[in-house]
Order: structure tokens, then C-alpha cells, then sequence
């Protein structure tokens, strides 16, 4: 049967920006190489580094919140699969989906777990140890939980979050599938340059994520200077769209480290650099600039949070390191050390061939959605919660919406 999937993103699609954006490029390829008609919509504006979906054969709409116009289009569309881009615009949308719609598999690309990633911020800047506990009792976590159980099926990206899913909010499996990127297979007889021919550590990451922004201080503040103290040469070089003031302000060519900001092509950066740090003390999901590094041959050294979730039990291309001290050494190591450096790069190719292989990961997916499609009403009667949630809780948002919409027009 061929397929009209809708996707409601977030944000228009920027894979030169994020990683969200990579992820969600690659969810439309997969449904296009089908033959199955796509249409993507958001109520966001573009911005220069939005990428035009219609040169994929993808039609674009712009949305509306709170108004019936969507409704409207949504009985004209009526696809089979609509698909929500992270748990808020199933928040906004997903009553309307279920009402106009009833029929369309509901699918929720998580993206990350934001609840997640939120709790552990808030952690940090408390300076309090993050536990389990502050996750359960997280307001953030009821809603992102809440809009996984409408949903019919809800897109995990890391093994770690797969795990939490099931064992600490006690989510059934038939809810949740583990997808990661989508990554081509390494070649053994690939291109890259050698270790002696590649030069300087290199950060990269979009500064819209406060991930990432903490990173940067965090080398800034404490790791970079300690580097430099035993490589008086080194150089760090640091890439990501939408730079915050205080970032580019760490500019510092007297202490080698340079803020470049945005870069088109993020791949020719890594592929001639030598080391990539990534020291993330708080977030989720797949971390993107990671397995760039990894499919550009380039080792890293990161942290637990880093790594969580990325390489099952393959013995990480680099270093993960916690301490300071520890993450300076690794990193001095990994750049000094020829032979440290090229044993990292192949456990890079292992992770990758291995965790992201695109074929098989694409294949089981699209069979999966295939099932359910074919199995709807079973399964979400098997899902209770679910349907109570989309009965009880939605009402409050669905009033709420038709209130503003009313409003609106007076």
C-alpha cells in the first residue's frame, strides 16, 4: 500500500545545522525511497539555513496554531501516517490529527528525550546529582511521557533512552522502537587523510542547544588552557550555527582558540582535523557530532553523558572521560600518539557499521510501521492509557485551543 505520510516538525528541516535536522532528512529519504508521498508542515519561519523539501519531491505547507484551517486541510490531505517532530507538536496538534484523522498511524520522532535532557540541565546548574526520581517527578517528563502514550508509536533514538523508557517509566515495548541515524556503511578502502597530514582539535554543534554552549565553556574555562600548557601549538577550532555573544566572545587567537561559528560543510572540516572534544555535561539522545567524527575517521574524546547510548558495548573511538584532568590527558594522548589515534579510528568504523548500518536499520523500520498500520485498531486497544490519556487530557488542550481560535476571530 502506498503511503501519504504528514509530518508536523517543529522547525523547517536544517541538516548543515543540527542534528535533528540530519535525523529528520533522513526519516523523509527513507519514506521517498518507498514511493510514498510526503508532506511537511510547521507553523515556524525559515531562515537561511533551512533546506528547500521540494527539491526532494517533498510538499511543504506553512501551519497555523489554534485555527481550523488546519482541520480543514487535514480532511483534504487525509494521510495514512502523520508523523509529530518532538512531543510538543503532538501537544498542539495531535487532538486535531485524532479527531480529523482518526485513521493515520500517529507516529512521535522524540528527537531526543527532552525530559531528559531538561532534568539533567537543571541538575547542573543546581549542582545537584541528577537521579531518577527528579526525572519522575519532572513536569516536563509527564507531558513527553503522556504524548508517547497517544501516540502509536514513538521513534527512541539511543539504546540509554530505550532502557529508561521501559525499566523506569515502565513504558510497554510495543510503544517504543529504537531507531538511530541512519548511516552508510565505511569502506575499508576509503579516502581519509592520514594522522600526520590532519591538524588542530576541532569542537562543532549548534549553539541553539545549551549542551552545547556548556561545552564550550566548559573547554574555555578548564580543559583547553591545561592542552595548550603541554601542546603550546595546538590550535582549537570551534563550528556551530546560531554562535551566542558570550561564545563568540571567547575568540582568542593568542590562546588558539577560534570561534568560526556556522560552516557550510561540516564534513571537509572534520575530515582535516585531528581530534574532536566533546565535553557534554548534560544532555540526550545521539549526539550527532559524534558520529560525524566517526564517519570523517576522526577520534574524540567525550564524555559519559557523550557517549551514552551511541555504541552498545563496542569499545568507544577515542576516549570518555568525566575528570578534567583525565579528559586533558586523554586528549593529549589521542593527538600525540599515532598509533593511540588510528586504533581509535578503526573502533569508529566498527561502531558505525555495526549500530547504524542505514539498509538494515531502514528496511525493519518501514516494515514495523507497515505492521502496525495494518494491525491499528488491535493495537491501540492494547494501549489503554493511551486512549484514556487521548480522551481526558487532550480535552483540556483541545478547549483551550478552540477558545484562542475563537478569541482570535473577535
Amino acid at each position: 500500500m502506498k503511503q501519504h505520510v504528514f509530518i508536523i516538525g517543529s522547525v523547517w528541516v536544517e541538516p548543515n545545522s543540527s542534528a535533528a535536522g540530519t535525523r529528520m532528512l533522513q526519516l523523509i529519504q527513507s519514506f521517498l525511497s518507498q514511493d510514498w508521498q510526503v508532506t511537511f508542515g510547521t507553523v515556524s519561519q525559515k531562515n537561511p539555513n533551512s533546506i528547500d523539501l521540494t527539491n526532494y519531491g517533498v510538499t511543504e505547507v506553512s501551519l497555523a496554531l489554534n485555527n481550523s484551517s488546519f482541520d480543514e486541510y487535514m480532511l483534504n490531505l487525509n494521510p495514512t501516517i502523520v508523523v509529530f517532530d518532538r512531543f510538543i507538536t503532538e501537544e498542539q496538534f495531535g487532538w486535531r490529527v485524532a479527531e480529523t484523522c482518526p485513521n493515520a498511524l500517529r507516529v512521535l520522532d522524540t528527537e531526543d528525550l527532552h525530559c531528559l535532557r531538561k532534568t539533567r540541565q537543571e541538575s547542573i546548574k543546581n549542582e545537584i546529582e541528577f537521579t531518577n526520581d527528579m526525572l519522575l517527578n519532572s513536569e516536563i517528563a509527564k507531558r513527553e511521557i503522556a504524548a508517547i502514550y497517544r501516540c502509536d508509536i514513538s521513534l527512541i533514538i539511543s539504546t540509554f533512552e530505550m532502557k529508561l523508557l521501559q525499566e523506569v517509566f515502565k513504558i510497554d515495548e510495543s510503544l517504543v522502537y529504537h531507531l538511530p541515524f541512519f548511516l552508510n556503511k565505511i569502506k575499508k578502502n576509503n579516502s581519509w587523510k592520514p594522522f600526520h597530514e590532519r591538524h588542530h582539535f576541532v569542537s562543532i554543534g549548534n549553539f541553539l542547544h545549551a549542551p552545547n554552549v556548556d561545552a564550550t565553556i566548559q573547554l574555555k574555562k578548564y580543559s583547553w588552557k591545561l592542552i595548550r600548557e603541554k601542546i603550546p601549538s595546538a590550535e582549537l577550532h570551534i563550528y556551530g550555527a546560531y554562535p551566542t555573544q558570550q561564545v563568540l566572545q571567547f575568540n582568542n587567537k593568542q590562546e588558539g582558540f577560534y570561534v568560526h561559528g556556522f560552516v557550510e560543510d561540516a564534513a571537509e572540516v572534520l575530515e582535516n582535523s585531528r581530534v574532536l572534544l566533546a565535553p557534554l555535561r548534560f544532555g540526550a539522545g545521539i549526539k550527532g557530532k559524534l558520529t560525524s567524527a566517526m564517519k570523517c575517521g576522526i577520534p574524540s574524546v567525550t564524555t559519559s553523558i557523550g557517549s551514552e547510548g551511541m555504541c552498545g558495548e563496542l569499545p568507544w573511538n577515542g576516549f570518555v572521560e568525566d575528570q578534567v584532568a583525565n579528559f586533558v590527558d586523554k586528549a593529549v594522548d589521542l593527538y600525540t600518539d599515532k598509533k593511540l589515534w588510528d586504533k581509535a579510528q578503526q573502533h569508529g568504523i566498527e561502531i558505525i557499521n555495526t549500530m547504524y548500518d542505514k539498509e538494515l536499520l531502514e528496511n525493519k523500520f518501514l516494515r514495523v510501521l507497515q505492521q502496525i498500520s495494518s494491525n491499528l485498531e488491535q493495537h491501540r486497544n492494547n494501549n489503554f492509557t493511551g486512549k484514556m490519556l487521548l480522551h481526558h487530557s487532550l480535552q483540556s488542550t483541545k478547549y483551550m485551543s478552540k477558545w484562542i481560535q475563537g478569541k482570535n476571530k473577535n
